[in-house]
């Protein structure tokens, strides 16, 4: 059975604002079905959804560090669109919290790296390892796109954990390309360096701007939409034979061999 090019049940998650928004909107603009995700930001969440073409979207929220509100989750998320196997998941909820070694204190860096791993990495995991079972149970093909992050490479000095997270989201991402291509299953990840969000806003617009904006030879920062387009072409038919690979999408702004 061959995976649609649309029309299709998609899953994102951490999906209320920046880029998981922008992503929302590429597949709903695909003709697809979108299960928007959200943790705790309902109202964004439901001005993505308001935002979205066509119908047949949906809210679903939880905590995805819990098993138990990651698997009601996708639960929720396949019987709003439709009922069957989530075609498409992306994985793009994630915290990202400033810990400077050197400086904070021990209590806190514990707490933080806890919540990292919990969130950024198991969350990611739960999510995967659920839709993959309703895929393969239902006998159907499908996508699993990891939103990662530039940061797993060059490191992140003031986020240490994030990049170490992200590092390992891309790793899980490959050993499940492996695994899961038997059952039709690709599984890809996208590695962005900086872009545009509500969130980084300020620092857009601050002291730092024009050093961010210098990071890339191109003198500027991506938007969302950007990174949208390659994840939806990530999770279309034609991209099976990218399964497995992490792409780089920094504009330049780190090279990696």
């Amino acid at each position: 059975m061959n995976l649609p090019a649309r029309g299709r049940s998609v899953l994102v998650s951490g999906a209320s604002r920046g880029l998981g928004r922008a992503v929302a909107r590429a597949f709903a603009a695909n003709g697809d079905r979108v299960a928007v995700h959200y943790g705790s930001r309902a109202e964004e969440a439901r001005e993505t959804l308001a935002s979205l073409d066509g119908g047949g979207h949906a809210l679903v929220s939880g905590d995805l560090a819990d098993p138990e509100q990651a698997a009601r989750v996708v639960a929720e998320a396949a019987e709003a669109l439709g009922g069957g196997a989530v075609d498409v998941l992306v994985n793009n909820a994630a915290v990202n919290l400033p810990h400077p070694p050197a400086t904070t204190p021990y209590e806190e860096w514990v707490e933080l790296w806890q919540r990292h791993v919990s969130v950024n990495l198991l969350g990611t995991a739960y999510l995967s390892r659920l839709v993959a079972g309703r895929m393969i149970e239902a006998g159907t093909p499908g996508r699993i796109v990891n939103i990662g992050s530039r940061g797993a490479f060059r490191g992140e000095p003031d986020h240490p954990a994030y990049g170490a997270t992200k590092a390992a989201v891309h790793a899980l991402g490959q050993s499940l390309a492996v695994a899961l291509a038997p059952h039709g299953i690709a599984v890809a990840s996208v590695a962005p360096g900086f872009f545009s969000t509500e969130r980084v806003a300020p620092r857009l617009t601050g002291p730092e701007a024009e050093s961010i904006r210098a990071q890339s030879p191109f003198g500027r920062v991506a938007t969302p939409e950007e990174i949208a387009s390659a994840v939806l072409w990530l999770a279309s038919p034609e991209a099976e034979w990218a399964s497995g690979t992490v792409l780089d999408l920094n504009g330049a702004s780190y090279l990696r061999t």
